[in-house]
Parts: C-alpha cells; structure tokens; sequence
C-alpha cells in the first residue's frame, strides 16, 4: 500500500483546529475553525472523493478519538465520508489506547515504524493519513510518507501547531499535482524525493 498524508493547511503551516472553534485548544489556541468558511460543494467533494478512494486508514490518537465520537457514530449512507471510515479498515498508532471502540480498527503499538512497514508491504491502493499533524510530523521523520497532499487554506492563523517543525528533516519534494478550487484553496500533491539540494 501506499502511505499518503492528507493535510489542510494555513499559508503560515499551522494544522490544528481546522474544523471548528472548540475542536483543539490545547495550548490555549483559540483560533479553531480557520478552514470550514472556505470550502464549497467541489472542494467538500473532492475530499469525499479522496476518502473513497482509500483502502484503509491510519490515524493518531487525538484525531481518532475525534474523528470516531463524529465520523463513526453516522448510519450507513451518511455521506461518502463517513460511509468510507465505517466500512474500511483503520489503524491508530497509539501507546496509551488500550482497546479501540470503533469497528475495524487495529491499536498500533510497540513497534509502530515497523508495523505501518509491515502494512505498507501488503497488497492494495492508499493507506491515508487525514489529520493527525504529530503523527505526520513523525511519519515524515521515519521516511515512511509516500504521497502528500496539502489543501492550503488561504488564512493565517499566526497561533497554533504547524505542521513542520522548527529543526526537523529536510526533504526534497517533488510536485505531481496541483489544483486550484473556488475561494481560495489550493492542492499541492508532493512525492518525497530524497535530500534537498542546496546552492553553494
């Protein structure tokens, strides 16, 4: 399978609390909701159409947690978003979650690098990572990212965790998609591509 990460993103790299005011406020963020206004139907079913096209998905804790109390409370025929993450497997990379409630889901735990190789081996299309900005940040660390795609939200937000941090990996990124959407947003698809070359 292929790991990709899917990520909504503000101009000055923050990733949390995209979707609502009170989604994550730790570390006194209050600037949640920075993402919703500017989407619209096509950019709204681009995304329904990204998740369908997953063969299984992978997450952190927070964002199970959260996506499980919304997504994975909805009836059959929810909508393709929901309907995707309740009929496909799903794992958490977690050390602290003991027993998982949401139907089909896998606890990752102990070895979690070697576990998401393991699953990569296997046959099949994406392996999708929606959210879950620390554990990009350590996918991305652990050259285990096959694909990014970046939805860039035309905002900054000037608080919050960004998604890249201040002394990290340096990564070649090789541009395979773009694509522009009604107010604003912006799709940026990378492929990992090595060390960076730099002048001298």
């Amino acid at each position: 399978m292929k790991l990709t990460t899917m990520t909504q993103i503000t101009v000055d790299g923050v990733v949390q609390g995209n979707g609502g005011r009170n989604e994550n406020r730790s570390g006194g963020f209050e600037r949640g909701g920075w993402a919703r206004p500017y989407f619209n139907s096509e950019s709204a079913g681009y995304i329904g159409e990204v998740y369908q096209s997953a063969e299984a998905f992978l997450f952190g804790r927070r964002t199970y947690d959260l996506f499980a109390g919304y997504w994975g409370v909805m009836e059959p025929g929810s909508g393709p978003i929901a309907d995707a993450l309740n009929t496909k497997p799903k794992y958490v990379a977690s050390s602290t979650l003991a027993e998982a409630g949401w139907a089909d889901t896998t606890v990752l735990s102990g070895d979690v690098a070697a576990a998401i190789r393991e699953l990569k081996a296997k046959p099949g299309g994406d392996l999708q990572v929606h959210g879950s900005g620390t554990l990009v940040r350590w996918l991305l660390a652990n050259d285990l990212v096959d694909e990014m795609r970046l939805m860039v939200i035309p905002v900054i937000v000037g608080q919050g965790m960004r998604l890249f941090p201040e002394a990290g990996p340096d990564i070649a990124l090789e541009l395979i998609e773009s694509r522009d959407f009604p107010k604003g947003i912006t799709l940026q698809v990378y492929r990992p591509a090595g060390q960076p070359q730099y002048a001298e």
